[in-house]
């Protein structure tokens, strides 16, 4: 039984090394690289005694934020998302009510974040991506983490008041996807396209079942749900066959004719949460 989330990386890593883990039109990282690139953050964050705390990562969204938060694992810490999306008055209270002393932020949002209500250390993404392995303590780390402990805070929209941080173990994540996989039918054959912003849980499904299977995820940039027919020729260009999108983004391409234009040539699985599809819009995507 697992006991970790880090146990998916590792077995993955083993079996396909060099396939397409985490990708985007600007860079893409194989399972190693990813690894790789995740234990020198894990390493850095040693090198500064870190342990056992949130750690905050501001930075774009690209694979490279995906290794930042797994470093932050790998570490024997908990991570904390934050985007530029969202609004100021979000972010200081996570920055408060997180207490956290340090911030992962890359060249882009680095300038944003010394804006910020934030006393700790703001960390360049670059340059603990970089730092030198610090294998025996990773391993004496990752030897005493228990099923319990922390993975990340997520933190709910506030439309009932004030956002609240919901702390996710790595029990609560491996538990519900291993059921999710098993209802869902997913494999390392998944080609994901990723809409969720990764600051939300839901976001988890294609990130953890990619790292179970060794399947892949392209994270589609934002824009592109702004135009039907670019989104659905974007999936066909990397051979998307399996999404995990709000029902918003479903029918805005199907209620604009998109299918009559272009329709997926590799989609066969298709989930959706959050709220009710409607029957008109879900019939056009069944057919």
């Amino acid at each position: 039984m697992k006991n970790n989330v880090l146990d998916y990386i590792e077995i993955t890593c083993r079996r396909v090394p060099d396939k397409i883990a985490f990708a985007n039109e600007g860079s893409a990282l194989t399972f190693a690289e990813f690894r790789d690139k995740a234990r020198r953050v894990a390493s850095f964050l040693c090198s500064k005694k870190v342990y056992k705390s949130p750690v905050l990562v501001f930075m774009s969204k690209t694979p490279d934020f995906l290794a930042a938060v797994f470093g932050v694992v790998y570490g024997g810490n908990y991570y904390v998302p934050i985007d530029s999306e969202m609004p100021r008055q979000r972010i200081d209270l996570i920055i408060k009510n997180t207490n956290a002393d340090y911030m992962i932020c890359d060249k882009e949002n680095i300038k944003s974040a010394k804006e910020f209500s934030f006393d700790g250390e703001l960390v360049d993404y670059d340059d603990c991506s970089n730092y030198n392995h610090l294998d025996e303590k990773l391993l004496s780390i990752k030897t005493r983490m228990l099923d319990s402990d922390p993975v990340c805070i997520f933190y709910t929209s506030g439309s009932t008041g004030i956002p609240k941080g919901v702390v996710v173990s790595h029990r609560g994540i491996i538990d519900y996807i291993e059921a999710l996989c098993e209802v869902i039918g997913y494999n390392d054959d998944c080609i994901f396209a990723n809409q969720t912003p990764l600051y939300w849980d839901a976001s988890m499904k294609e990130i953890y079942a990619t790292l179970k299977y060794g399947a892949t995820t392209w994270i589609v940039p934002k824009e592109l749900f702004m135009f039907p027919v670019k989104l659905v020729e974007y999936l066909n260009k990397h051979k998307i066959n399996t999404i995990n999108w709000v029902v918003s983004a479903l029918t805005m391409i199907s209620s604009f004719g998109t299918f009559d234009i272009v329709k997926p040539e590799y989609l066969r699985t298709v989930t959706f949460c959050g709220e009710v599809f409607p029957v008109k819009q879900f019939n056009i995507w069944k057919s």
